[in-house]
């Protein structure tokens, strides 16, 4: 479920003699972002609900659309920092803002905790954006080639430095952990600090240029009804990030409640999902000869229903035991024929 915003006021700038003026570019781009938000969560609750493949969402394309979405408020998180305090820190908006967004991150991980108990958010995108604002906080003074660095480094990190310390429960949040745990936003620290640390590094100079002066009255020259609305979407992410999604499922389900989705057909999805488990480890050719036996045998000694239904404990039956036995040897052996 797919990420994902700052409160617009964090864009305010201090007691500097030159104050920097407000950009309405910079709350349309986060205006932007919440589209692409909405579109993304509301993919993945026409899964939820079965209108399309439940998979969809977290799969190819739109895996990667997820990434790009959460990478984008991330990245304005950094870059709105920098705007907030580079002419000095603003304790009172700063822990404002980040009470706010520390409160809602809470709120969801509760409200998850209870809605799906087996994915719930225990470090989502708020919880990144209240970690990242903490961090970011000492980079915001850095030299820019430092906090490039640091940001590469972030990404590099989760690539050679996993290890088995961090599969503990109380350090899934760093992103190093071996097992990627489940939940349905999952948004650690590594390499996710990275979009932030370098949206302070592009925001560094920005500020030292004399595009701040140019941009602010650059959305305000040809004036739309939709850069209005995109602005104002911006300026309150966090009330919309929050009220979006209950809004989206409480559609879809009055949807699902007038014209349900066709269900389907049970032998493939099981074939779908025995493949996907099994290609995770083995070659494509053996997966659909084993899933294909599997299948076989449950319809064959009248287990598929019981299986389907969830009355059949797979991991403790010795009849799937035995059946998952026969069918790997069957298609190792039929693999090597083919081979």
């Amino acid at each position: 479920m797919t990420t994902t915003v700052i409160d617009g006021d964090a864009q305010e700038t201090g007691t500097a003699s030159r104050p920097l003026p407000r950009i309405p570019l910079i709350d349309q781009a986060r205006g932007v972002a919440l589209i692409a938000m909405a579109i993304y969560h509301f993919t993945w609750d026409l899964g939820y609900f079965g209108y399309i493949d439940a998979e969809t969402a977290t799969t190819g394309g739109w895996r990667i659309f997820a990434r790009l979405i959460a990478g984008s408020f991330l990245f304005l998180v950094g870059f709105s920092l920098v705007l907030g305090h580079a002419r000095g820190f603003r304790p009172r908006p700063y822990f404002i803002r980040l009470g706010k967004i520390a409160l809602a991150a809470a709120a969801i991980s509760v409200a998850t905790w209870f809605a799906f108990p087996d994915t719930f958010i225990f470090f989502g995108i708020l919880h990144a954006i209240v970690a990242a604002s903490l961090i970011g906080l000492v980079f915001v003074r850095l030299p820019v080639v430092v906090t490039l660095l640091a940001a590469a480094a972030a990404v590099v990190a989760p690539l050679y430095l996993r290890a088995p310390l961090f599969d503990h429960p109380a350090l899934w949040w760093v992103g190093l952990s071996i097992d990627i745990p489940r939940s349905n936003d999952y948004v650690p620290l590594l390499p996710w600090i990275a979009p932030v640390l370098l949206g302070i590094a592009l925001a560094r100079l920005f500020v030292a240029s004399a595009l701040p002066a140019r941009l602010a009255g650059f959305g305000h020259t040809t004036k739309r009804w939709w850069k209005t609305l995109l602005e104002q979407a911006g300026r309150h992410s966090l009330a919309i990030y929050l009220v979006h999604q209950p809004l989206l499922i409480a559609l879809v389900y009055g949807a699902f409640l007038v014209i349900p989705p066709v269900a389907a057909n049970p032998m493939e999805a099981y074939t779908k999902s025995c493949t996907k488990t099994c290609e995770s480890e083995r070659s494509p050719g053996f997966c659909q000869s084993f899933c294909s036996c599997t299948l076989d045998s449950l319809v064959n000694e009248n287990l598929f229903a019981d299986l389907n239904r969830g009355a059949i404990n797979v991991a403790t039956d010795e009849r799937i035991t035995r059946m998952s036995s026969q069918c790997t040897a069957a298609a190792e052996a039929t693999t090597d024929l083919k081979e």
